[in-house]
């Protein structure tokens, strides 16, 4: 077994740089970090480009066979713990790293990946805060969404604190990056589907609506949904509050609703 022990290896050097988005969007690859999302990752069959393993890995976690027989399968590089420190994001790390392609590349025409025979879509005006697009994306899975429309201006989806957020739903939640979300949403009403932006202008509840074929926008955390999407919006809600506060995390709002439509939808069975 070959040990990479320089910095300027080539394999070093470019996994190094997916750290950085620029070099993420170049080579449409994200890393993911530690057993669990990497054995995430071959369950949900995703992209695994290559595997850095440090050569004492098992200092820090067991492997069991099949976990390992299945790792074999990719293209593995062995490293010093050193180099596995000079790559790594996590202040105690495991000693496993994956390169996986991302799901989507960016095309100009989104719309033929979006699946309008879905319930709802979920979709984030200018999310700012990584840890909360992680959670946003680890709560929709929970409530077996499978896609989501991210503006241009959000934090990057595969930014490592994202992903680590995430706990693997970024496998399994189609991230549908778009250039432009009002005319993607637009493309949403076109195909019978209403666009629901929470607001404080208006006394309708997120209880008094239903939750069929409709996209709901989610604000960026500072100045909520733009005013160019709330023109456009089919619907206004808010979520109702009895205390002081007027306004609520993003991640913590969009998990509100998307539990009113999960209540909705074990009522229905």
């Amino acid at each position: 077994m070959q040990v990479i022990s320089s910095k300027e290896n080539e394999i070093v050097k470019n996994v190094r740089k997916l750290k950085e988005k620029k070099f993420r969007d170049l080579e449409n690859s994200y890393l993911i970090e530690g057993i669990k999302l990497v054995k995430e990752a071959m369950a949900e069959n995703a992209k695994i480009k290559q595997i850095i393993m440090c050569e004492d890995y098992t200092d820090n976690v067991e492997l069991d066979k099949d976990t390992l027989y299945e790792i074999a399968k990719y293209n593995v590089a062995y490293v010093t713990r050193n180099i596995l420190n000079f790559i790594t994001e996590v202040k105690t790390p495991q000693g496993i790293i994956a390169v996986v392609e991302k799901r989507n590349k960016n095309l100009e025409d989104t719309t033929a990946l979006v699946d309008f025979s879905q319930d709802i879509i979920l979709a984030l005006d200018d999310i700012q805060d990584p840890g909360n697009l992680g959670t946003i994306l680890r709560t929709a899975d929970s409530a077996n969404l499978k896609q989501i429309l991210l503006s241009k201006n959000s934090a990057d989806p595969y930014n490592p604190k994202v992903v680590r957020s995430t706990m693997g739903a970024i496998f399994r939640v189609n991230i549908i990056e778009v250039e432009n979300l009002k005319e993607e949403l637009k493309k949403a009403q076109a195909n019978g589907f209403k666009v629901m932006v929470t607001s404080l202008d208006t006394q309708n509840s997120i209880y008094d609506t239903d939750y069929y074929q409709k996209v709901i926008v989610i604000g960026n955390e500072a100045n909520g949904v733009s005013k160019e999407i709330q023109e456009m919006a089919d619907e206004k809600v808010k979520i109702p509050m009895l205390g002081k506060t007027e306004s609520l995390n993003a991640s913590v709002a969009a998990g509100i609703m998307l539990y009113e439509y999960v209540r909705r939808k074990i009522e229905k069975k």
